[in-house]
């Protein structure tokens, strides 16, 4: 076989297929490019999902003649610089770009225009590349006083087979814009504006650095709903810090698509990230939710290995069990921290329910019927037909706590406290309270559930999770690689009362088993754990069956929906929410209570 060197066009094709899968990938190599040139004003333009058409306009530092044909060189970059020794570190990279693919993949497979004036000079110039062949520089007109254009035509033009995998033009509009939001989440100090078509599509104005600029820049990428049920992050582990934002439990959406990652002001996707925040929202989701987040992290370049992935969209960190670690504690500390605090669309969806021509909204009963929940809301339900008198007024459903002497004794009112003085019980099931400027509904179970569930779970960390010994130890066969990540945490899995031990290559004897998980199907629980650990890093799956059995002990255990309860009662259930951490959700992320403001509810009644 006789081996052959490739031309050059063809080798810049090639390399183009991996920087360049679609349309949003040339606009994510551009834009990164504006950044690292220090650009804080940057305009995209695409048409027909970016393949007739792309524009990245910036005001950068700009580019001298001579770096414009080197610019569209393979592996030609300004962000690479020898040490002293003339070694070139790639473990040291400090900007977003470095591989000097970008630019001569676009222009092999478009038509590419590069026009620029560098900082200070007084004149402008340019140069094209159509399929791979370079022209020359030339003088050219340029808008702005610095800052580079580079406009892209007939992207693959030079390779049709790509085309046909292109997916609808909307379909990759949609991609870049979504490009667009994750670059410009990870830079809030600089400016962003994107036209589709000629459409205005997205306008961002440069935010102050740091976290107050940036949970604006998330509020007007994710909406003001993320800004008002976000919980701030700050914390430092071994030199990697890990800043941002993630929404309360109640908060939820149904998929994983508003989890962002950002390493050193770069987005990336890792299973990290989706594994770490399963873990840390483990006591407060059903499966079928996911909570929303951007989290950044800063560490040392050195720490975090950039090279892995062609389009710079995947990293490889040093120590990732640290890095996870710290993502999960975090996360815990500022859900803790929330406090009874439940999300603000709880309050705006039973607001909803109020105004005329609402069908009303309906609560899922189990965590089965949870799938309905969606974002920011109940799912409405059918209209109820309407025959003869309203339900609810004209039966004595309502109960309201009468002035007894005993109650007149009291003379506290808890009024001021976060969840007010309770003043009704409502179909024996809702707990109705008053603060000095809102209305509180309570579900009285679902509360209660929730403080027996913390309850239990303060009592397992501090006693241990109680253990069983099997009379017959069970020898368990895995494959070598997973039977020593799994024995690797053999301390972790004891703490949770599964004590286990090497069997000889690719087998685990389990000696010992949770007491509250009964009688248990040992290998099907060590090969979900083994699962777990090569997926996330973390046994979640020991983790979340004593979650279970404490969340349906929990269930069990608290006062029911049905069971009246006097003021005393009622106000001390208040009282041990406000003091409990978590308590705003039920064990499913259901709201555990409502609160409706004194001038949302004039609002209905046209008062104000």
């Amino acid at each position: 076989m006789t081996i052959r060197r490739l031309p050059n066009e063809t080798v810049n094709r090639i390399a183009a297929g991996e920087v360049v899968e679609r349309p949003a990938s040339a606009v994510k190599e551009l834009v990164e490019n504006a950044l690292d040139a220090g650009a804080r004003r940057i305009e995209i333009q695409a048409d027909n999902g970016g393949l007739t058409r792309i524009l990245v306009a910036d005001d950068g530092c700009g580019l001298s003649p001579s770096d414009l044909s080197l610019a569209v060189e393979r592996h030609a970059t300004s962000k690479l610089v020898p040490d002293d020794q003339g070694e070139w570190d790639l473990l040291h990279i400090l900007t977003l770009g470095f591989r000097g693919e970008a630019l001569p993949s676009i222009g092999s497979v478009s038509r590419l225009t590069l026009s620029s004036r560098a900082k200070g000079a007084s004149d402008a110039f340019a140069l094209s590349v159509e399929g791979g062949a370079v022209g020359a520089v030339q003088p050219s007109a340029f808008p702005g006083p610095h800052g580079a254009r580079v406009e892209v035509r007939d992207l693959f033009y030079a390779t049709p087979a790509r085309l046909k995998f292109m997916k609808s033009e909307r379909s990759e509009a949609m991609a870049i814009a979504e490009e667009i939001k994750r670059q410009a989440m990870a830079h809030e100090d600089a400016a962003f504006s994107l036209d589709l078509d000629g459409r205005r599509s997205l306008r961002l104005a440069a935010e102050v650095k740091g976290d107050q600029g940036r949970l604006a820049r998330l509020a007007a990428i994710l909406g003001s709903e993320f800004e008002a049920n976000a919980l701030l992050l700050n914390q430092e582990r071994e030199g990697v810090r890990l800043s941002g934002f993630a929404g309360l439990p109640t908060y939820s959406r149904g998929n994983s698509a508003h989890q962002y990652l950002f390493v050193n002001g770069r987005p990336v996707r890792d299973r990290l990230l989706q594994g770490a925040l399963r873990a840390a929202y483990a006591d407060f989701l059903a499966r079928d939710r996911h909570p929303t987040a951007a989290l950044y992290l800063d560490l040392d370049p050195t720490l975090v290995d950039v090279n892995v992935h062609p389009a710079k969209a995947e990293v490889r960190f040093r120590d990732p069990n640290l890095v996870r670690g710290l993502i999960i504690g975090a996360l815990r500390h500022a859900l803790a921290g929330a406090g009874h605090r439940a999300s603000t669309t709880a309050a705006d969806a039973a607001l909803s329910g109020f105004r005329p021509g609402y069908s009303g909204y309906v609560a899922p009963a189990s965590a089965a019927g949870f799938s309905a929940w969606q974002s920011g809301g109940w799912t409405p339900a059918p209209p109820r037909p309407m025959t003869g008198s309203l339900p609810g007024l004209s039966e004595p459903t309502a109960r309201v706590e009468s002035h007894a002497p005993q109650a007149q004794a009291d003379q506290y009112d808890p009024i001021d406290r976060p969840l007010g003085a309770a003043r009704a019980q409502v179909h024996e099931t809702y707990i109705v309270a008053q603060t000095r400027d809102s209305m509180i509904l309570v579900d009285q179970h679902a509360a209660h559930e929730r403080l027996v569930y913390e309850r239990m779970k303060a009592e397992m960390a501090a006693g241990g999770v109680m253990r069983q010994t099997l009379l017959l130890p069970e020898v368990v066969d895995l494959d070598p690689a997973e039977a020593e990540r799994v024995l690797a945490r053999a301390d972790e899995l004891a703490a949770l009362g599964l004590v286990i031990e090497a069997f000889g290559p690719g087998a685990i004897l389990v000696r010992e088993t949770p007491a509250m998980l009964g009688e248990t199907y040992v290998h099907g629980l060590i090969r979900d754990i083994a699962d777990d650990l090569a997926e996330n890093g973390q046994a979640l799956a020991l983790s979340e069956r004593l979650a279970d059995v404490c969340s349906t002990m929990a269930c069990h255990g608290s006062v029911r929906a049905g069971r009246r309860l006097n003021a005393t009662e009622m106000n001390a259930l208040l009282r041990q929410m406000e003091a409990t951490p978590h308590s705003g959700q039920c064990n499913h992320g259901r709201p555990t209570y409502v609160e409706l403001k004194l001038a949302d509810i004039e609002k209905l009644f046209g008062r104000r």
